[in-house]
């Protein structure tokens, strides 16, 4: 089945459940903080990975001690999908073994 674009009111229960995320020009958006650049390179290949595995790939941007992290679903006219929304939360999940700050 192929996804659909959530609307604003499931974004937002979805945003309730990913603190530090936001919708903003059609895309979940969060940038996680880490001591130094060696855990954001770590946080960065971990996150290609889970994307490799689940087949949905965010745009990702290295900082010195930061990453960013944006996607929505390019299949649906650039929309937020729950592919986006499963793919914030597998990253919410990992990102504390990088010590990602609050």
């Amino acid at each position: 089945m192929a996804p659909r674009p959530l609307t604003s009111q499931e974004i937002d229960a979805a945003l309730a459940e990913l603190p530090g995320w936001e919708f903003a020009e059609d895309r979940l958006r969060r940038t996680y903080s880490f001591a130094g650049h060696f855990p954001a390179a770590a946080m960065v290949l971990h996150v290609a990975q889970v994307q490799e595995e689940t087949n949905h790939h965010a745009d990702l941007l290295l900082g010195y001690d930061s990453v960013g992290v944006s996607v929505n679903t390019h299949s649906v006219g650039g929309k937020v999908t729950e592919l986006d929304v499963g793919l914030a939360r597998r990253i919410e999940e990992i990102a504390p073994s990088h010590g990602a700050r609050p």
